[in-house]
């Protein structure tokens, strides 16, 4: 077959055009005739331009970081040394005590967990109704005096709780020296976090000591002893801290700032049981409103859009032809038909 000059002029400028360009793509669709051009697409390069990354932000080297720091409580003037108690108890109730109350709780029966409870309360019984009498609550004091009478008698010793329940409905309300003196204006004094004591002021420092020394005083014998003091006061730390075992995780282990959350709250509780002796209904922070420790993560910042490249160098165009397919012989002729 007997190439035209033409197309073999093609041939050689698509082979020197070839040897420089890297690889270029050439498609054919089918059925096209030997005169059809193919467009090649390709950049001065060779390959397809791509969009060049935005660069990192730089930090500005005359950048002023300020860290505020916080400002004492008006109530808390010894909040330095006050923060690190709340630091060294919050360590030992983490390795010591918080084990000890679990076990407190899951190994005792419920009913001589509860029956510890009821005695520990049954000898508060006195101190309330003293401070009854000296707050001028006459009504109050009487409904003390009875809970502890039945209690001691019916309840054996003040291991079951038989006032709060029918026909009497006497419950349990706490009252203390300490209330007595905020119930007539005292105010609360500067604030301290104190080992074994936990979150007090100054004012409820003397009235807890007060409320303590109180039954041994007036009734000694047992009461006197030491062994007494001791028992007591482990038994009422770890029941306690089942007690409130919930509302310390919230304070101790959830809140942003744990020993501030702390503090708020027991400022408030403390406040609210004193307003109430006035008839006055003070809310108390919910232990779980305090900020979280973590806070939701913010959504991130859009990427910056990339910086426009160069434009890309006009796309090369090389008519390419295609050889035409070769012609398929002739039929042979049809053989005669006979007569």
């Amino acid at each position: 077959m007997i190439v035209p000059v033409s197309a073999t002029v093609l041939l050689l400028a698509n082979a020197s055009f070839a040897s420089e360009t890297p690889n270029p793509s050439v498609e054919a669709a089918p059925g096209d005739d030997a005169t059809a051009p193919v467009v090649v697409s390709t950049t001065a390069q060779g390959a397809p331009a791509q969009a060049s990354a935005a660069p990192p932000p730089k930090a500005d080297p005359n950048a002023i970081t300020v860290e505020a720091k916080r400002r004492p409580s008006p109530t808390d003037p010894f909040e330095n040394i006050n923060e690190k108690s709340y630091e060294v108890v919050q360590g030992v109730d983490k390795a010591f005590v918080a084990p000890v109350a679990s076990v407190y709780r899951d190994g005792l029966p419920g009913p001589l967990r509860d029956g510890l409870h009821n005695v520990l309360y049954n000898l508060d019984e006195p101190v309330a109704f003293v401070n009854f009498v000296l707050q001028l609550k006459p009504h109050s004091a009487l409904k003390t005096l009875g809970r502890f009478m039945i209690n001691s008698t019916l309840g054996i010793g003040g291991l079951f709780d038989v006032a709060k329940r029918k026909p009497f409905h006497l419950p349990y309300r706490h009252n203390g020296f300490a209330n007595t003196m905020g119930y007539y204006g005292i105010g609360p004094g500067p604030y301290a976090f104190l080992p074994i004591v936990g979150p007090t002021t100054l004012r409820d420092g003397i009235g807890l000591f007060l409320d303590r020394a109180f039954v041994p005083t007036l009734v000694r014998g047992p009461f006197k002893h030491p062994a007494y003091s001791i028992g007591a006061s482990v038994v009422r730390s770890l029941d306690y801290r089942v007690e409130f075992d919930d509302t310390l995780r919230k304070l101790n282990i959830e809140a942003k700032d744990p020993y501030a959350a702390t503090r708020t709250y027991y400022l408030a509780m403390r406040q609210a049981e004193i307003d109430a002796l006035h008839g006055k209904i003070t809310p108390v922070p919910d232990p779980s409103s305090f900020a979280p420790k973590t806070p939701a993560v913010p959504a991130p910042a859009p990427a910056p859009a990339p910086e426009a490249s160069a434009p890309a160098a006009p796309a090369a165009t090389v008519p390419v032809p295609v050889p035409a397919p070769a012609e398929a012989p002739p039929a042979p002729p049809a053989a005669p038909t006979q007569p």
